[in-house]
């Protein structure tokens, strides 16, 4: 099993590099080399951008999907001059956390309701 640090940069408000994200699972992780750690994370990052760039979903249970969604064709708008512009179709990544995560980030508070109408009782 891998296990993550949780050294000052997983603080809430604080960013996370890769190259922190790298060295934590390094460190937390001693029968590991640093260049080994590294290339765990480059192979997942580019299985990832190889999957949606095929247009395929990845969803990593407990964690959440990455999907590719399209964006239409729309008129926008120069912010200087005000002027119309055309915007082209365009697809862009898209992340959905999942359950578990949103209730970790949450300080273990349940995540709200994943279907319209329904409400959680509190307990």
């Amino acid at each position: 099993m891998i296990a993550l640090g949780t050294g000052a940069s997983s603080q809430l408000g604080d960013l996370m590099t890769k190259s922190e994200l790298i060295a934590d699972l390094a460190a937390a992780n001693p029968h590991l080399l640093a260049r080994d750690a590294e290339r765990i994370v480059q192979t997942v990052f580019d299985q990832i951008v190889a999957a949606l760039a095929n247009g395929d979903r990845v969803e990593l249970r407990g964690f959440g999907a990455f999907t590719v969604k399209r964006r239409s064709a729309r008129t926008g708008r120069n912010p200087r001059t005000g002027e119309a512009v055309d915007v082209e179709e365009k697809l862009v990544p898209f992340f959905k956390a999942g359950k578990e995560l949103r209730e970790r980030v949450n300080h273990g508070r349940p995540a709200a309701p994943s279907r319209p109408g329904v409400r959680r009782v509190p307990a």
